[in-house]
């Protein structure tokens, strides 16, 4: 693809570039790289003053930069050709699409699937091989099921989604248009829900539903409960790493995101525009706000206001962590200290 013809693909995103300036500068680009190991040929991209010293090392043949005048300069006297943009890397994920298209199943049922009596297929499904469909499914438009995935009765699936090869789909789930269920995410198996008595165990059995709204994506390995009763509900746009669990009964809000191992117990509740970095476990029952923050490893036992940054373990003010963390580090030396303090 030509620069310039790249520039033209992207339209108004673009907020200025060298071919503004030099027209003759017009290279050939036949991939994307890492900024680091970028080669001729490919382009690459620029987030900010701290990646700005590859700019004078990099072998890339274009560059997505900021709105940095000093930058720009550096690249034109390179012979860089560039693209500017508020959020580069934004810009650069617009760019991946234009050079790379996902894996598409052929629209249609592979032979070896297993579509029981009653499935209701949309227009343009594609099926993959030994897909199991049971009765009473409902599956929308343009969606695209790929090998081995097994979905449950009385489960409706939205126009567009993707379900990965060998992800699993249980009863009572109901999943909107446009989302990704990548491969080995369980969605809607029972919760972890046990009465204790005299004698042991007694199974309560989840007769609940399991939503995903519409946009959400759940990584691989990632599970997520069916109730008791009521709704586990995952809302609009939230998206979940690999290997998160969320338990029964939990309800997350729209642009949520969940790093991996991610823990959520039995009915938390998870605000919108939620982050929880990795690792992050969260109790029974709690609350966290709109817009809160955990950082990795975070113990959450208690709610967290809308806003809050968290981190530690028990979870606490982010501010305070920190001072918390220096002291820690400076233990043995106080500890010295104390010990010479009783001899004298």
């Amino acid at each position: 693809m030509q620069f310039t013809e790249l520039i033209t693909n992207l339209g108004s995103a673009v907020a200025a570039s060298s071919a503004d300036r030099d027209h003759q500068l017009d290279p050939i680009l036949t991939g994307l790289a890492p900024i680091d190991a970028a080669t001729a040929g490919t382009i690459s991209y620029i987030e900010g003053d701290k990646f700005a010293k590859f700019v004078g090392t990099t072998a890339a043949s274009a560059l997505i930069l900021p709105m940095n005048a000093a930058i720009q300069a550096q690249a034109d006297e390179r012979g860089i050709a560039w693209i500017a943009a508020s959020e580069p890397r934004l810009l650069f994920a617009r760019v991946i699409k234009l050079f790379y298209q996902p894996f598409q199943l052929p629209v249609g049922v592979h032979p070896s699937a297993i579509v029981e009596p009653g499935v209701e297929l949309g227009e343009g499904v594609a099926i993959g091989a030994r897909a199991v469909i049971q009765a009473g499914v409902k599956i929308g438009n343009g969606a695209i099921v790929h090998p081995n995935v097994v979905i449950y009765p009385d489960v409706q699936i939205g126009d567009r989604t993707i379900l990965h090869a060998n992800c699993t789909i249980h009863e009572r789930v109901r999943i909107g248009a446009d989302c990704v269920i990548h491969s080995g995410a369980v969605v809607g198996a029972e919760g972890f829900g046990f009465v204790p008595t005299a004698t042991g165990w007694f199974k309560m059995e989840q007769a609940g539903y399991t939503v995903l709204e519409d946009g959400v994506e759940i990584g691989c390995n990632s599970t997520i409960d069916r109730p008791a009763v009521g709704e586990t509900r995952i809302g609009r746009a939230t998206k979940l790493d690999n290997l998160v669990h969320v338990g029964h009964g939990c309800q997350i809000g729209t642009n949520c995101a969940l790093a991996a191992q991610v823990g959520l117990a039995g009915g938390v509740k998870v605000g919108n525009g939620v982050l929880l970095a990795g690792q992050v476990g969260v109790a029974n029952q709690v609350t966290i706000g709109d817009r809160a923050i955990a950082s990795s490893k975070t113990g959450i036992h208690s709610n967290v206001e809308p806003g809050e940054i968290v981190s530690g373990y028990p979870a606490v003010s982010h501010k305070l962590w920190l001072k918390t963390a220096a002291i820690v580090n400076r233990l043995p030396e106080m500890y010295q200290f104390f010990k010479q303090s009783q001899r004298s």
